[in-house]
């Protein structure tokens, strides 16, 4: 896995919003990525509904949210469809961005449960990795982009 401090790779990929995802031409305070097996298993719906209702917050706090899996596309835009995403969702079917992120388990080759919260300048900020407590998972990068980015965002305008 990176690490903290890391410089994050890029990402350019279509996503099930049918837009493409481009890590460095992302605009917010940071980006959460986050990394699942499998779209439509017990713990990966679990963990996507849990992005999905709280990202609002995420967005508040500025940060942009992407899904990553080894699915291919087509079944990632069911997933997302599936679990009405606000947010887009790559597939991975040949796991070059999971393996770039380091993600991949060995000999089954899909993803790891692991998240990256990803700076402007794509430097990893944090990293979160919790195989079997998705909500935990969920509420530690909830904690972090809100304890680390919420009071930088300018005041709206009057």
């Amino acid at each position: 896995m990176l690490k903290v401090g890391d410089r994050a790779p890029a990402i350019d990929a279509m996503t099930s919003s049918g837009t493409r995802f481009v890590l460095a031409a992302q605009s917010g305070l940071c980006t959460v990525v986050y990394f699942f097996p499998k779209a439509f298993t017990p713990g990966c719906t679990v963990e996507t509904k849990a992005f999905r209702d709280n990202h609002v917050e995420l967005e508040i706090a500025g940060a942009t949210v992407v899904g990553v899996s080894t699915d291919d596309l087509a079944t990632q835009c069911d997933f997302a469809r599936s679990i009405k995403t606000p947010f887009p969702m790559i597939g991975d079917k040949d796991s070059a961005i999971s393996r770039a992120y380091q993600v991949l388990w060995p000999l089954i080759g899909v993803a790891k449960r692991v998240t990256y919260v990803i700076s402007p300048e794509q430097q990893i900020e944090a990293v979160f990795r919790h195989e079997l407590d998705a909500i935990k998972h969920r509420d530690d990068v909830l904690r972090f982009v809100n304890t680390k980015f919420l009071g930088q965002r300018p005041p709206p305008p009057r």
